[in-house]
């Protein structure tokens, strides 16, 4: 055996081939003739086919690769066909000898090709020994097909599975990591193909679970498309633990060999299409030259004629629109031509390198488009440049002149002209015609000051006048409408001159005129003021709303309004003076032509103002008279009204007093049982309710009073809302009374208090009631009697009766506990029930929460709760029912459904105090 590493390592080197230990070497062939027959049969196939792959192209085969190498003739054409050198001549004879002579040749070829044969003897290869023929095979397969296999500085096997690895990466369900096992489902073999040929196979169509077709599929492929011929069965492999990986190896290299060449024509290629692409980038280098040159020298010759444009403009703001557009073009359009210019140098310079690099001979422009040529063309274009800017800015310098001198002549004019305007209009005007002496004064003194201001513009008129002589000289381009403007202006200035001399005369005129109008119209407004306020208090009185009280308010200003009737024609003799005073200031303005526009500058009254008011006067003396004696005969129907109303109010309101006093006395006298005294405080009370028709009459009287809106009654200190009041006291006071006795039995039959008890503490508290009030007297309340205690009163009440509430620590605290419940909303007021109530308590046993809680237990039979069938059957129906609705649920730990808390009821129904 050969060991193909090692000679591979130092073959690429370029030194002699290094080989392994004799010891080792044969340990590896005695491996090797101990090969699966599995693995041999593996062998023979792949190798034979491998080698027909070669000697095919030589027009012959082998069958028997063992038989057919054995004369060694086929060995040796093999070799030639495999390695393109021509071996030493064999021998033809039939032989033993001969047939060992030529496999020696064929041996001694491999050997020079740095392979050392180990074991291996031309008489193995004679006799027929499958071994070594087999190994022989494999020396050469190394050799000739994998030992020059390179990827990354990996050689032969290594860089044979790498470069498997590589190509297969993307590939799922693929992973080669050897030559055996890794192949055995055919994905792999498929992957190679695909990946250079995917138009061959339909890789996601195939199933890592169908091995057989996977490898039949790439087998088939690979000999009809790829033209590598099938070196293995499909069964094989599959059936084979692990497949032979000299023989997968012999079959991956020649996809390696097949794939490789296809590459190196694509390089090639590649290598060709990068030389004609330089030529092609060149060429095109080429036309883009002269193109851009004949660009831009057409541009250079299109510029030149325009630089060279001196025609002159008129006006400045022509010249400054040329050099607008000069500008233009130093800012827009010739950056990107110097742009051009350069990129034509460097492009030019660019080609010329790029051709001597790659060989070519230098480019030569076209006649007149050298670079020379452009920048020669580009000298002349600046010098065009040059002359056209210094033209420009000199002409721009001269017409600068002129437009100053125009533009001072039209400042000037329009200054002029806007003084002017409208002045014509002002002194032809009329306005003195209509005007007042003092506006007539004004005017005079505004003209004044115009005469002023006119001879200060005589010099700015000759100015104009000098430059627009001075425009004429210098030959101005618009000199025929300055000199119109000037003739306009001066035409206009003797016009002003002519109409402001006429003007004064006028107003001097007029003010003469005035003056003596405007004596009486200061008569006038010394007369027409007085007369004027006088009118106007006359007739703010006659229209004044009066509000009258009662008969002598209303006689008074009767009075008074008769005294000023009398005034009256003198009055009138006043108005008719003032009048004729505005008569003769209209005879004299219509006699001497005078216009008067506005009134009376010393007064805003008119004669018809006066006129009108005097007629106001005149109309509202009867319309008072009518007002006032509606008024008497009202105050005469409200007087009735009072008299009426008086005398009812006068009986009513003793009646209420005389009744409340005796209320007073019949519950402080207590004469008789309490049912006596409550059947004759119901008997008083109904006389009482009789006397209500007497009270209804006198609402109705008080109805009509507010209707006619009397508020005040000097015949009766009684109102209707005292009256009221004191009635419906009444009222409440007997039936409070009846309610106390009521109350009194009811206490007396609850508590058991004897009717002597009861008159006793009567006796008390109306004493002390009667003391605590001594102080004054209320309206409308009994005699001295409120029915009710204050504190002290109280306090003083218990001492009375034998209580310890003197003022000191204990007494004060007894007192506090004692008002808390005669007075449990702090009104600081303790009433007769209240009274009666505490004493009651305190003489009397009552029953408790504890005794009802008690009772209810019973009722329940013992249970902390109890049932609403047994208060239905225990209690009439209406207090079970009542007790029902009012208990709350019970929650206690033997709650059943439906049970009622009668204790929380119980404690609710005394209240916290008697928790």
């Amino acid at each position: 055996m050969v060991d193909y590493h090692a000679s591979n390592s130092q073959a690429s080197s370029g030194g002699p081939a290094v080989y392994m230990d004799p010891r080792e070497q044969e340990n590896d062939w005695d491996r090797d003739l101990l090969l699966d027959p599995a693995w041999e049969k593996q062998q023979r196939k792949t190798f034979t086919a491998w080698c027909n792959s070669h000697l095919r192209k030589a027009g012959t085969q082998i069958e028997n690769i063992e038989e057919d190498f054995r004369d060694g003739l086929k060995l040796m054409l093999l070799l030639e066909v495999i390695s393109g050198e021509r071996l030493p001549k064999p021998e033809r004879g039939k032989m033993r000898v001969h047939k060992i002579n030529n496999v020696n040749k064929a041996l001694d070829y491999i050997a020079s090709k740095g392979v050392k044969l180990v074991s291996i003897g031309a008489e193995e290869i004679v006799d027929g020994n499958a071994k070594m023929t087999l190994g022989m095979i494999w020396t050469i397969i190394l050799r000739f097909a994998i030992q020059d296999i390179s990827v990354e500085e990996t050689s032969a096997k290594e860089g044979l599975l790498l470069w498997c690895q590589r190509k297969t990466a993307p590939y799922k369900n693929v992973n080669v990591q050897n030559f055996h096992i890794s192949w055995k489902d055919g994905l792999a073999f498929n992957a190679l193909i695909h990946r250079h040929r995917p138009e061959l196979i339909d890789y996601d169509k195939l199933r890592k679970d169908d091995p057989l077709t996977n490898l039949n599929n790439a087998f088939e492929v690979a000999e009809k498309y790829l033209d590598i011929p099938k070196m293995m069965d499909a069964e094989d492999i599959v059936g084979t633990l692990r497949p032979d990986e000299k023989a997968i190896m012999t079959y991956v290299s020649c996809f390696y060999h097949a794939f490789s060449g296809a590459q190196k024509a694509e390089t090639a290629a590649n290598r060709i299409c990068k030389v004609l692409a330089v030529n092609q980038e060149n060429e095109h280098l080429m036309e883009d030259y002269e193109k851009l040159a004949s660009d831009l020298l057409d541009w250079i010759r299109r510029t030149i004629p325009w630089l060279e444009n001196r025609a002159p403009e008129k006006t400045m703001a022509e010249m400054q629109q040329k050099l607008e557009d000069f500008r233009g073009y130093r800012r827009v359009h010739k950056p990107p031509k110097v742009q051009e210019k350069c990129q034509l140098e460097i492009n030019f310079n660019t080609l010329q390198t790029k051709l001597r690099l790659s060989n070519r001979p230098a480019f030569m422009p076209s006649e007149g488009r050298m670079v020379s040529d452009i920048n020669g063309s580009w000298h002349n274009l600046e010098g065009a440049e040059k002359g056209y800017e210094e033209w420009m800015l000199n002409e721009i310098r001269r017409l600068e002149r002129l437009d100053h001198l125009a533009e001072k002549f039209r400042q000037k004019a329009t200054i002029h002209e806007s003084w002017t305007d409208g002045k014509e209009a002002m002194l032809t005007q009329k306005d003195y015609e209509t005007a007042s002496l003092s506006e007539v004064k004004a005017l005079l003194r505004k003209h004044e000051a115009f005469e002023s201001d006119l001879a200060a513009h005589q010099d700015r008129v000759e100015q104009i006048a000098a430059i627009a002589q001075e425009l004429n000289e210098l030959d101005y381009y618009d000199s025929p409408s300055v000199n119109s403007r000037c003739q306009k202006i001066c035409e206009q200035w003797d016009a002003l001159g002519s109409l402001t001399q006429s003007r004064r005369e006028s107003l001097e005129r007029t003010e003469k005129q005035l003056e003596s109008i405007d004596e009486l119209y200061l008569e006038y407004a010394k007369r027409a003021a007085p007369f004027n306020n006088w009118m106007e208090g006359a007739m703010e009185d006659l229209q004044d709303m009066f509000i009258v009280h009662n008969i002598e308010e209303i006689q008074g200003l009767i009075t008074a309004h008769e005294q000023f009737k009398s005034t009256l024609p003198e009055a009138n003799k006043e108005r008719e003076a003032i009048q004729a005073i505005q008569a003769e200031v209209q005879k004299i303005a219509q006699y001497n032509g005078i216009k008067l526009s506005g009134g009376n500058p010393y007064t805003t009254i008119t004669p018809k103002t006066i006129d009108n008011k005097w007629d106001k006067v005149e109309q509202l003396v009867p319309q008072r008279d009518q007002a006032l004696q509606e008024e008497l005969a009202k105050q005469q129907s409200n007087d009735h009204l009072r008299r009426k109303f008086a005398t009812q109010a006068n009986i009513v309101g003793p009646w209420i007093q005389t009744k409340m006093e005796e209320i007073g006395r019949i519950s402080i006298e207590m004469n008789g049982t309490l049912e006596d005294q409550l059947v004759n405080l119901r008997e008083y009370e109904q006389s009482i309710i009789e006397y209500k028709p007497n009270i209804d009459q006198l609402e109705g009287d008080h109805q009509l009073i507010q209707e006619a809106l009397i508020f005040d009654n000097k015949y009766t200190a009684y109102t209707m809302e005292h009256l009221r009041v004191g009635w419906e006291q009444l009222l409440t006071t007997i039936a409070r009374t009846i309610n106390e006795i009521e109350n009194q039995i009811l206490t007396r039959d609850a508590k058991g208090i004897s009717q002597e008890q009861l008159h006793e503490y009567r006796t008390s508290f109306n004493h002390f009631d009667k003391k605590g009030n001594s102080g004054g007297t209320k309206k409308w309340t009994r005699l001295d009697h409120s029915g009710g205690l204050m504190a002290e009163e109280f306090k003083a009440c218990l001492i009375s009766l034998g209580y310890d509430v003197e003022n000191n620590k204990t007494g004060d605290a007894e007192f506090a506990r004692i008002m808390g419940i005669v007075d449990p909303n702090n009104s600081g007021v303790v009433t007769f029930q209240a009274f009666i109530d505490f004493m009651s308590r305190e003489t009397t046993d009552t029953d408790t929460a504890d005794q009802v809680i008690a009772s209810f237990k019973i009722l329940a039979a013992d249970k902390n709760f109890i049932m609403a069938e047994e208060l239905r059957r225990e209690l009439p129906p209406d207090q079970a029912e009542y007790c029902i609705a009012r208990m709350a649920p019970y929650s206690g730990p033997d709650a059943k459904p439906g049970a009622l808390d009668y204790m929380s009821f119980s404690t609710a129904l005394y209240g916290e105090s008697d928790l």
